[in-house]
């Protein structure tokens, strides 16, 4: 019997995607779901790297070169021309398209994804962001804009939303001991995706290169292929505790923190809070500010350092020839690695720290640290020092990165973990909103600053200091941060009641331990981590061989 026929025959608890189909068993090694949720966020978070696409694409009629649009083809026609090359400008509606499906999805289908459980979510979020990389193929083959605004845009953009969110309530039940440590494992794969999508997609393109073809088309359709198999390999990983499970030997501590909740708000409560307001503008502001510096990093360090960058620290960035420039480029490019794989570093560090400090503690360092060094970062940079210039932004984008893995653990700390899930998909409309604010706020300040006279090495000191004034705002929303009210919470029989199902479903299983003591890093372990971590070192060590470029 195939898999289709199974799904298709079988229905209630043995369907292979139901909720109650992935219930562990006694001797389950909880070390196993988090390379599962990896599987799915390294292969979405190649998101983050589609613009290695962008320049092949606005060149795929003219191969060698772009043929031009006629100067009044607007955005509309655009969307339907075959008659000429697509603008850059144009393709990456593309990538605003990503991040506003993916905070408007999770928020609509975070609640079904509660009931329904992670691996029917991550089934829809493989179907849909591999097949929209399929109908982009078509579109880039037919030369179609529409049909990649559709197929990775909004199709892949609702993936993007239900794999972010799919794993996050079901780590936080399975390490109740190390919330943030859990959810920063798997929230670290989707800033790593674009580290091994972006070499792999320049690898690809050039394999399927020929003298009429940019070779974008068939490089879809291969990462279709390969992200389709690691995300159904992380799909059919997924496994749920049984309700009411604990980690053998743990107990909650005798003293209960009062910013960890030990019981559990409604979804169709938790947006009446004030909490939830102020954690929702807590993560808005994070990552505004970072997201803004993502989007110019490359121009900022070129034409803040300029010449610096090539040993020649007398030539403004103006000054500069097409060959500089093509060289100061290829700097700033490692600049922009480097970023990323502080981005990536910190979502595991920080989430990992926050286990000690606590969730309100780590969000101070994020903003008061943030705070001093966006504030400085134009001192370095008017100092010449690279280097420091270099660390304040490295650290920055370490916090950034931090401030998406911290956030479910805060949240579960407020709300409890029974609608944990659903209330971090409707949390991420912050990040919807914050990636419109960041880059709006830097590039329309830095066009501003450009056109009042401004030498290009200090347009961006005026940004540093808004962006530091930014998370002040960030800074006091969190300070506001209080224990949710008791009226909020569920009645101990209301949970008892939505658990009932997942705890008749487990009643004859004989309660083990699913974690470190009988399982731990065994074997199977071993082999499903070695299945993502080594991609991830593939991806770690191109980036950080490209960034050596830096401190030639």
């Amino acid at each position: 019997m195939t898999i289709a026929q199974d799904i298709g025959q079988v229905s209630g608890p043995a369907g292979l995607l139901d909720r109650d189909r992935i219930i562990a068993k006694p001797g389950f090694n909880r070390w196993l779901v988090p390379p599962a949720a990896l599987c799915i966020h390294l292969c979405i978070g190649m998101a983050y790297g589609f613009s290695v696409f962008w320049l092949p694409l606005s060149q795929a009629i003219g191969v060698a070169k772009p043929v031009a649009c006629a100067a009044d083809t607007g955005l509309l026609s655009a969307l339907f021309t075959t008659s000429c090359d697509w603008r850059v400008a144009d393709l990456g509606w593309m990538y605003t398209l990503f991040f506003v499906l993916l905070g408007s999805s999770a928020a609509i289908w975070g609640g079904w994804l509660e009931r329904v459980g992670p691996r029917k979510a991550a089934f829809a979020s493989t179907l849909c962001w591999c097949g929209g990389l399929l109908i982009s193929a078509v579109g880039v083959y037919t030369h179609q804009l529409w049909m990649l605004w559709v197929g990775s845009g909004v199709i892949g953009g609702i993936g993007l939303g239900l794999g972010y969110i799919s794993p996050v309530s079901t780590l936080v039940k399975w390490f109740p001991d190390r919330r943030g440590m859990a959810t920063g494992m798997a929230i670290m794969g989707f800033g790593g995706g674009a580290m091994i999508g972006s070499p792999l997609a320049d690898i690809l393109m050039n394999h399927f290169k020929t003298p009429t073809s940019v070779g974008v088309w068939e490089t879809f359709v291969v990462m279709a292929g390969i992200y389709f198999v690691f995300m159904m390999v992380g799909t059919f990983g997924y496994r749920i505790p049984p309700a009411g499970w604990r980690p053998e030997g743990w107990t909650p501590p005798a003293t209960q923190n009062a910013m960890i909740t030990s019981g559990h708000v409604h979804l169709k409560n938790a947006h009446k809070t004030p909490q939830f307001w102020l954690i929702w503008a807590v993560l808005c502001l994070n990552v505004s500010a970072g997201i803004g510096v993502i989007g110019m990093a490359s121009p900022m360090l070129q034409e803040i350092f300029a010449g610096s960058l090539i040993g020649r620290p007398e030539l403004a960035f103006g000054a500069l020839d097409a060959e500089q420039k093509k060289q100061i480029a290829t700097i700033a490019a490692a600049f922009v690695g480097l970023l990323s794989l502080f981005n990536i570093a910190g979502r595991f560090f920080w989430a990992s720290l926050s286990d000690k400090l606590g969730r309100k503690m780590t969000y101070a360092t994020f903003f008061g640290l943030g705070i001093l060094l966006y504030a400085l970062s134009p001192w370095a940079a008017h100092a010449g020092s690279l280097a420091l210039f270099v660390a304040f932004f490295c650290i920055i984008l370490s916090m950034y990165g931090g401030g998406f893995a911290t956030v479910p653990a805060y949240l579960a700390d407020m709300f409890g973990t029974q609608f944990v899930g659903a209330i971090h998909g409707r949390l991420l409309t912050a990040w919807s909103t914050a990636g419109i604010i960041g880059p709006v706020v830097v590039n329309y300040i830095r066009e501003a600053q450009i056109a009042a006279g401004v030498p290009r090495a200090q347009v961006y000191d005026r940004t540093m200091y808004i962006l530091a004034g930014m998370l002040v705002l960030g800074f006091l929303c969190n300070l506001l941060v209080r224990p949710v009210a008791a009226r909020w919470f569920m009645k101990d029989a209301e949970v008892a009641a939505l658990q009932a199902r997942s705890a008749n479903a487990a009643a004859s299983l004989q309660y083990g331990s699913f974690g470190i003591g009988k399982g731990g890093f065994n074997g199977a372990a071993l082999v499903a981590w070695a299945f993502v971590g080594i991609p991830l070192a593939w991806g770690v060590w191109v980036t950080l061989t490209k960034s050596a470029a830096l401190f030639r």
